[in-house]
């Protein structure tokens, strides 16, 4: 008799195990890696995935399930065991009140430490570990019990909307994937060694394209190689021997009157052929893009150009810049070199040993915000660094000026003409915050 009183307790307490798993196993599990598995024919898969859709039915289950377990042991533990113990308690001479008292609280103990052990702890972290996995091995048995459990599940459930409407509760809103889940899954992963910190950067540069207009990727018509219309054959000559580039802008005098791109390979087979040099008969009209248009939409619109680029306007029709399908590559990899570049790419951030940050003023201002950390709106009219501090001072600065945002200090140290080219971004310390 003692022997099966004791193998009914430890089947109920594996009992309490296996409900307790299944359920953090279910909740837990991600629902996307539970349809792949389904798609792939995996045994459960499909059971586990209508149970993490729909969790209300299958938590109800195993609570009519643990709490009948919980009844059943305590039953048992008292009734058998408990009595028992005592009277082991008495052989060895002590009163029968305290011997009853002490046998109750000893099994009682016992069986509480093993339902907390082998009952909740080690079957919850082993769904924690393998969530997805342990979900649909135990997906079809507790879709089983559910429907066994369904008259005491019902009651349960209309019980349990019926008190929360009373309280005033509304229905969960439906659950969605963020950025910010992403992002430190992505962080997760690369600390695990999953994922390569190059992966990771790439991931994030992905991420943020949707959220960027092309006028943050473009190359802004100051920094372009143009070609003067009305220049020399021999002037023009030189400006492509110079640039390296295999097109170029052709303009107007100045860089904001475009007029057209040129094949620099065109003029090459012009010259070799010996046909007269005609700038006018080779030019290409580029297509046009508004500078608030989505990248992802501008990458989709450089797939149908043969050209490869685009022009850039304003809402005022001024033209801004040029984008290629690089500029939508570097601003995911990173800048590489341009040709004629002597030397590698100089880095758009570089740690010095203070622990302040020498930053390029065209660096991505969200990139920027991710590295230092930075708190930025919601709402802004500014894509770069150079703009961030541009918004902070509210005018054009001068080397030396400098801006504090969000506890760092933003100084100028290098200007190109009137465009920032170098900002040094050092931490403010805690007491030194909001003086001033």
């Amino acid at each position: 008799m003692l022997a099966a009183e004791i193998a009914t307790i430890l089947l109920l307490v594996l009992l309490n195990g296996f409900l307790a798993m299944s359920e953090l196993a279910v909740v837990s599990s991600r629902r996307s890696r539970l349809q792949m598995m389904a798609s792939a024919g995996r045994r459960g898969a499909a059971h586990a995935l209508e149970l993490n859709r729909d969790p209300g039915r299958f938590l109800s289950t195993v609570q009519v399930g643990i709490t009948l377990v919980g009844i059943v042991a305590g039953a048992v533990s008292g009734a058998a065991l408990g009595a028992r113990a005592a009277a082991v308690l008495r052989d060895f001479g002590i009163g029968a009140a305290a011997a009853d008292a002490a046998g109750y609280v000893a099994v009682i103990a016992t069986i509480a430490f093993l339902s907390v052990v082998a009952g909740e702890l080690v079957p919850k972290q082993l769904a924690l570990r393998n969530a997805e996995a342990i979900a649909c091995l135990v997906a079809p048995t507790m879709r089983a019990l559910s429907r066994l459990a369904s008259p005491f599940v019902v009651l349960l459930s209309r019980t349990s909307q019926a008190l929360l409407r009373l309280f005033g509760a509304r229905a969960p809103a439906e659950t969605t994937v963020t950025e910010d889940e992403i992002r430190a899954l992505i962080a997760e992963a690369e600390s695990a060694g999953v994922v390569e910190p190059q992966e990771r950067r790439m991931i994030a540069g992905v991420m943020r394209l949707g959220d960027r207009p092309v006028r943050a990727v473009m190359t802004p018509r100051m920094d372009i190689d143009w070609i003067d219309a009305a220049a020399g054959h021999e002037a023009i000559r030189r400006q492509i021997r110079a640039s390296g580039h295999a097109r170029l802008a052709v303009c107007d005098g100045t860089p904001e009157k475009l007029v057209g791109v040129v094949h620099a390979k065109d003029m090459l087979d012009a010259l070799i052929d010996g046909r007269p040099f005609d700038l006018a008969a080779l030019l290409h009209q580029p297509p046009v893009m508004p500078d608030t248009l989505a990248t992802l939409d501008a990458l989709e619109r450089l797939r149908a150009t043969p050209l490869g680029l685009a022009a850039v306007h304003d809402e005022y029709g001024h033209f801004e810049g040029i984008v290629t399908a690089m500029d939508i590559l570097a601003a995911i990899a990173g800048d590489f070199a341009a040709p004629g570049d002597q030397g590698p790419v100089a880095a758009a951030a570089t740690r010095r040993d203070d622990g302040s940050w020498l930053l390029d003023g065209a660096m991505d201002v969200v990139e920027a915000s991710e590295m230092l950390p930075l708190a930025l709106p919601a709402e802004r009219q500014y894509h770069t660094l150079a703009g961030l501090v541009l918004f902070g001072l509210k005018r054009v600065p001068a080397t030396g000026d400098h801006v504090e945002i969000d506890g760092w200090r933003f100084e100028v140290v290098d200007m190109d003409g009137r465009r920032i080219d170098k900002i040094l971004a050092q931490r403010i310390p805690l007491h030194r915050r909001g003086t001033g």
